[in-house]
């Protein structure tokens, strides 16, 4: 717990300082290690703070999403380097395991994506992961019916 509390500072302090946008903004120079090294970043950040909301020491949106990271994360969910596909796919499932974020993964398009992922991801794991986090969302299992989408 004391570890955990301590991670959360930690991310906080990091989004304060401007952190987020930093390594969002390392993405432009377009090289392969350096997109997979944001990717790997961005997938811990998601998991430590979802951590942390299960925990009830964060509360409401993701940082991510409110600086802009979910644009990119949605555009490199499918991307053609397997580095760079599976950790976006993995913080796509830990934002989408929280309710706050739900609306505005579903407006970025990011429930398109987790869909894709429970069904095509060649790693079981996250397959699954991705199921039960639209099966376990009310707000995405009503998008789904609105839109008449089986799931």
């Amino acid at each position: 717990m004391v570890m955990l509390q301590t991670d959360y500072k930690l991310q906080t302090k990091l989004r304060g300082e401007g952190g987020i946008k930093a390594l969002v903004g390392m993405v432009r120079c377009g090289h392969p290690d350096v997109l997979a090294q944001v990717a790997r970043g961005i997938a811990n950040f998601a998991k430590c703070e979802s951590k942390a909301s299960v925990q009830g020491m964060k509360k409401g949106r993701s940082l991510l999403i409110e600086d802009g990271a979910l644009s990119w994360i949605v555009q490199n969910a499918n991307n053609e380097a397997t580095p760079i596909r599976r950790h976006i796919e993995l913080a796509l499932c830990h934002l989408a395991q929280h309710e706050a974020n739900a609306r505005d993964m579903i407006g970025g398009g990011a429930l398109w994506e987790l869909v894709r992922i429970s069904r095509d991801c060649s790693r079981q794991d996250i397959r699954t992961l991705a199921c039960q986090t639209i099966s376990s969302s009310p707000t995405f299992q009503a998008e789904l019916r609105r839109l008449r989408i089986e799931y």
